[in-house]
């Protein structure tokens, strides 16, 4: 789960990392208070939305005036905006951010990520902040810092220093940096974080390290036991058809092509996508419906993928083991009917109970294609969308 930015910086203040003043607006009005209680000079306006790159497309503004301020934000506000990390749909803005303007000196980077190969918990820095870390990896490999934290003892005081001391800050400035490593590494650890950014950290003109922008992400499986983060949710940010079925307990992932897949199991999920895509069509979405599936779970399962309006073909791949066939069909005749399904649908079931599951589908009566193998299920497939596509076009 992503937060804002300004959350993520409320989040680090608490730990003790530097942040500057800021407030969030709902309303170019509401916006010009929050500039005028900050009573500087110059303001920053930040559209607030799940997305790096946000200055490239206008979503960050410096502003010396009320009316800058005002036009600033009644042109984010309301609108979709369009950064390479959101797509050509974009994330609508509903809520800016208002920041002191920083006096920047010097920029670094600094993130704390999962490394799966270690298994531990890497903090990658550089003193070239500001831009992406896929950009300074290709750019500048060499100002890449990495250092891997013991997860028995954490962060220590020395591991700071030594990458405080490689960004090649000056001395004075050590304290403030371990300060701030340390405290990034805390909220991390004691907030089931996957991954903390602050990019750009920044050194300012009067000597303080001050964390310019935040990114924060949390393990979804640990917000049970975080319930202060998993109110700082905003569904808005994401992708309704994941919401819909992440909120009713279905693992799902919304993808780009036309055909709905409802499958048990993350690895046979997987190779469904493949053999669609072997068999030259486009899945739209992954779907694990989970084990010991009730008919309930399958209709709901099906509603999950209907949500996705360029769906036009589903397949249902089963290996029950846990899962038992003949409660698959029966969720898969009951969404049929209810639903009244018209678009092509292959179901393939295999593993416990498999002649019950197939025989309450031969018995239904309900235009349910079957197949005996994942590879003979993705042709049909695969072959029956190619045919209502044409057909739908030769009617257009």
């Amino acid at each position: 789960m992503d937060i804002h930015e300004y959350q993520a910086k409320e989040l680090l203040k608490k730990f003790g990392v530097n942040v500057p003043r800021g407030g969030i607006a709902y309303s170019p009005e509401q916006a010009v208070y929050r500039a005028q209680e900050l009573s500087g000079d110059k303001c920053v306006v930040k559209a607030q939305i799940h997305s790096g790159a946000r200055g490239k497309a206008g979503g960050v503004r410096v502003c010396s005036s009320d009316d800058e301020i005002a036009d600033a934000a009644g042109w984010m506000l309301g609108r979709k905006l369009v950064t390479h990390q959101t797509g050509p749909q974009g994330k609508l803005v509903n809520r800016l951010y208002v920041e002191e303007a920083t006096d920047i000196a010097q920029e670094l980077y600094l993130g704390f990520v999962m490394d799966r190969t270690e298994e531990r918990v890497v903090v990658v820095a550089s003193a070239q902040g500001g831009m992406e870390i896929e950009d300074i990896s290709a750019n500048e490999p060499d100002s890449i810092i990495r250092s891997v934290v013991d997860p028995a003892v954490g962060m220590q005081a020395f591991q700071a220093r030594e990458i405080a001391f490689s960004l090649g800050l000056d001395a004075a400035l050590i304290p403030q940096a371990v300060k701030a490593i340390t405290g990034c590494y805390r909220a991390m650890d004691e907030l089931d974080a996957t991954m903390v950014e602050v990019n750009p950290m920044v050194v300012t003109g009067s000597g303080e390290i001050v964390a310019l922008d935040a990114k924060l992400s949390f393990d979804e499986n640990a917000l049970f036991r975080r319930p202060e983060i998993s109110e700082l949710r905003d569904k808005s940010q994401e992708d309704p058809r994941e919401t819909y079925a992440n909120d009713r307990g279905l693992n799902y992932i919304g993808l780009e092509g036309k055909i709905g897949c409802i499958v048990n199991g993350a690895g046979l999920a997987m190779a469904t996508l493949d053999m669609i895509k072997m068999a030259g069509g486009e899945p739209a979405n992954f779907l694990d419906v989970g084990g010991g599936a009730s008919p309930e779970r399958v209709l709901m399962s099906f509603k999950a993928v209907l949500n996705d309006p360029n769906v036009e073909a589903i397949l249902v791949n089963i290996f029950a083991g846990i899962n038992r066939c003949d409660w698959i069909a029966e969720g898969v005749v009951r969404a049929v009917e209810e639903l009244n399904l018209k678009m092509p649908l292959v179901v393939r079931l295999s593993g416990t109970n498999v002649e019950e599951g197939q025989k309450i589908l031969n018995e239904s009566g309900l235009n349910i294609t079957t197949a005996a193998t994942l590879a003979e299920a993705a042709e049909k497939v695969v072959a029956q969308w190619k045919t209502a596509e044409a057909k739908e076009m030769e009617i257009a």
